[in-house]
């Protein structure tokens, strides 16, 4: 492993699977498991202590779920693992501040690539699953009607790249479909978390479906 290795906490109540994902992760030579913890309390005594780049964590585990750890832990960049029976989980866990999720049988590579992307502040959003999950329990979310708080400082084409992000579509293709620099996409998304007081795609996503401007 070199210096600029991402260093990680797990956070799961199955040795089995901490242990399987430290094995794996560290194989690749880019991660480095600084910390285990199997309660959602442990967790936030690891983070405290380790101070990782990014923490793993489980959505449902012993004493205090993930939800409420990824919300105790502000500072931190959370991706929560889940599973398809727990879909309905997936936006309160968002909304507590986490960067990103993963299905726990997500490919090694994949999950690689996600702690990659929220290490470097950035948000993992695989497409087909945030938007199947999104679908899912979009009837939960709370629809404004008229005003969207914040939606009036954007510009026209801000607007559409936020349903755009909303609809899934990474920047090389939001560029693609507007014939413009994918450097234009980018400056575009970072207006308009800015403006929104967003802090990544994620949110941004779930603010498009909150706000009523995804259907």
């Amino acid at each position: 492993m070199t210096a600029e290795c991402v260093r990680v906490l797990i956070a799961d109540d199955q040795p089995v699977l901490r242990h399987g994902l430290k094995s794996l992760l560290e194989g690749s030579g880019k991660i480095r498991v600084v910390a285990e913890a199997g309660t959602g309390t442990a967790a936030l005594t690891a983070a405290a202590r380790c101070r990782p780049d990014v923490v793993l964590m489980d959505i449902r585990m012993p004493d205090l779920d993930g939800i409420e750890a990824a919300r105790r832990l502000p500072w931190a960049r959370v991706i929560m693992l889940t599973t398809f029976d727990l879909d309905e989980y997936v936006i309160d866990a968002l909304r507590a501040g986490a960067s990103g999720f993963l299905l726990k049988t997500a490919p090694l590579a994949e999950l690689i690539a996600a702690i990659e992307a929220v290490a470097a502040g950035d948000a993992f959003l695989d497409a087909k699953t945030t938007r199947r999950l999104l679908d899912q329990v979009a009837r939960r979310l709370p629809v404004a009607i008229g005003h969207h708080a914040g939606q009036e400082d954007l510009t026209d084409r801000e607007q559409v790249v936020l349903k755009m992000i909303a609809g899934g579509k990474t920047n090389a293709e939001i560029a693609t479909a507007l014939h413009v620099a994918p450097a234009t996409v980018k400056t575009h998304v970072s207006a308009i978390l800015r403006k929104l007081g967003l802090r990544d795609r994620v949110h941004a996503v779930i603010y498009a479906y909150e706000n009523g401007l995804i259907g």
